[in-house]
């Protein structure tokens, strides 16, 4: 199964150089916050609107395998952000194994998530 993250493109190609992708959410480090920030396909929309609408810096959306971050012996889990909603938290830095494809995407005037996946 396939979790996402939405990364600053200039934080992902320091990580791919690196070989970890430490930011929890923008500006926050996994240090900082404890986990990174990850959602579901239908949780991406709504992260992408609260939280990326007026971020100007390119944006990419990484479609991370969940297996794949277990396997690597990294805890993942499906946690409530205080309205009931699970959204799922990866309690380690995200390498680029982990990582099924990086999408460029972009949040539109209207508030709405652009990324390749969906044809735009």
């Amino acid at each position: 199964m396939s979790i996402f993250h939405i990364a600053h493109t200039d934080d992902w190609h320091a990580a791919q150089v690196s070989g970890e992708y430490r930011i929890s959410t923008r500006g926050a480090t996994i240090e900082q916050v404890g986990f990174i920030h990850a959602s579901t396909a239908v949780q991406l929309a709504g992260v992408a609107e609260r939280f990326y609408a007026a971020d100007e810096a390119e944006l990419l959306v990484l479609e991370l395998d969940e297996d794949a971050i277990r396997a690597a012996g990294v805890q993942l889990a499906y946690e409530d952000v205080g309205n009931g909603e699970l959204f799922p938290h990866i309690y380690g830095p995200i390498r680029p194994t982990y990582v099924v494809q990086a999408r460029e995407a972009r949040v539109d005037s209207s508030g709405r998530l652009i990324y390749v996946a969906d044809g735009s």
